[in-house]
């Protein structure tokens, strides 16, 4: 296992830092470098795409996403929300803060990254310990999706 780590970090672009992460926050930083690879795989298509003449561009999407775009990921009673939005819609993940807090989660850890237009917000979060933690999980997804893209919470 230590070697995967070792092979996963060597790929990674090296820290300016100088105390060393622990384990979760190098596979933290890992998941947020790979989907800023993905965006900006996503970008480069739709470049190419739109050069070529082969695909519409449109202003409403950037990096081929539609805007903003949630990723929820529960695993036991962890919950991990990845957020993309633009640069004018950060207020979002405060919301979403404020969302966990209400349903009775715990915020463990709220991070974001800027890559040219693009944020990602990573909010890490405890569910709280109750006899259904599937309808929780399920309640606080669809909450949070309907908020995201219905605009209303």
């Amino acid at each position: 296992m230590k070697s995967l780590y070792s092979k996963l970090s060597s790929l990674l672009p090296h820290q300016n830092s100088r105390e060393a992460l622990s384990l979760p926050d190098q596979l933290g930083e890992a998941a947020n470098y790979i989907k800023s690879l993905q965006i900006s795989l996503e970008k480069i298509k739709q470049k190419r795409d739109c050069l070529s003449g082969v695909g519409k561009c449109s202003s409403s999407t950037r990096g081929g996403l539609k805007l903003p775009n949630i990723e929820i990921h529960v695993t036991g009673l962890a919950m991990e929300v990845a957020l993309i939005t633009g640069l004018d819609c950060q207020f979002m993940s405060s919301e979403i803060i404020r969302m966990f807090h209400e349903e009775g989660a715990e915020v463990l850890a709220a991070s974001f990254s800027i890559k040219d237009d693009t944020v990602l917000h990573t909010i890490h979060s405890k569910l709280g310990e109750t006899s259904a933690p599937e309808d929780e999980a399920s309640r606080i997804s669809e909450r949070l999706k309907k908020f995201v893209y219905g605009g209303v919470s």
